[in-house]
């Protein structure tokens, strides 16, 4: 099965161009062996494009523990670049169909082996059994964990955030705490854990634990629930670049509702996958 790696700022996923090759007859081991980083190729997960009917192209995704996800921003920036770049798609305007529904992504820049894309993420989602949390509300909210009390605001992208704001990122216990805040009960279907510290009304550093993978580079629908956070709590405004480990995101929230990502995509390697699931 012939497969191609791409990262959007150091998120990286496996993707496997369905329009060629046969969907996998068990996607989420294979999910679990591809993006294994000793055995495997290595990597945040895997995304499938497939045709569709309604859509240039319909993006699945899975996590490295084989979990599927609603949305992943970064992954949709790719997969856009990836159907222009192999003319599956003859317009840089890219219509995709996600767990989310259909999202609209634009190629702003193609070279060789990557360019710039904006997505057009849609309104963020607000209630919360739609996030889905039993915070109600769901910004400001207080939760209460091994003896102590953290403010926290819980945004849906296509899938659940729940965003803390720090003074540092790099003391912020993203991997003890972020684990832990995954599972909480008061996340039916887990939640992805950011943790921002606001630089000014335009930046802000973000660390991302995502649900099923852990710590990664940089979280596409994290940036863009991040600052949707911070402007509901009065500390930035609209339009606002995230700086990521992996690089950086720029997220701008229309005054109409939408939420719209421009990103890095950079194709790293294609390749072959010998081993049968």
């Amino acid at each position: 099965m012939r497969f191609t790696k791409m990262h959007g700022a150091g998120n990286d996923y496996i993707y496997v161009n369905c329009f060629d090759e046969s969907f996998p007859n068990n996607p989420m081991t294979l999910a679990r062996h591809m993006s294994e980083r000793h055995f495997g190729i290595g990597a945040d997960g895997l995304v499938l494009i497939l045709p569709s009917n309604t859509a240039d192209a319909e993006m699945r995704m899975l996590n490295a523990d084989g979990s599927e996800a609603e949305m992943c921003g970064n992954a949709l920036r790719c997969v856009a670049w990836f159907l222009r770049d192999r003319s599956l798609c003859d317009s840089n305007d890219v219509t995709i169909a996600t767990g989310r529904g259909l999202l609209q992504a634009t190629v702003v820049e193609r070279t060789k082996h990557g360019g710039s894309v904006r997505v057009d993420m849609g309104s963020p989602i607000l209630t919360p059994s739609d996030i889905p949390t039993t915070f109600d509300p769901c910004i400001n909210a207080e939760l209460s964990f091994d003896g102590s009390t953290h403010a926290v605001h819980c945004v849906s992208m296509g899938n659940p955030h729940c965003l803390l704001f720090v003074d540092s990122t790099i003391d912020a216990p993203v991997t003890t705490l972020g684990p832990q805040l995954e599972m909480h009960p008061a996340f039916p279907k887990k939640a992805n854990i950011g943790f921002a510290e606001i630089i000014s009304q335009s930046e802000m550093n973000l660390r991302v634990w995502e649900r099923g993978t852990g710590e990664t580079l940089a979280c596409g629908t994290g940036a863009c629930a991040a600052v949707v956070a911070a402007v509901l709590t009065n500390q930035c405004g609209r339009n606002v670049t995230v700086h990521l480990p992996g690089g950086n995101l720029q997220i701008d929230w229309l005054e109409n509702g939408s939420v719209f990502k421009t990103g890095p995509v950079k194709q790293i390697f294609a390749g072959e996958w010998m081993l049968s699931e």
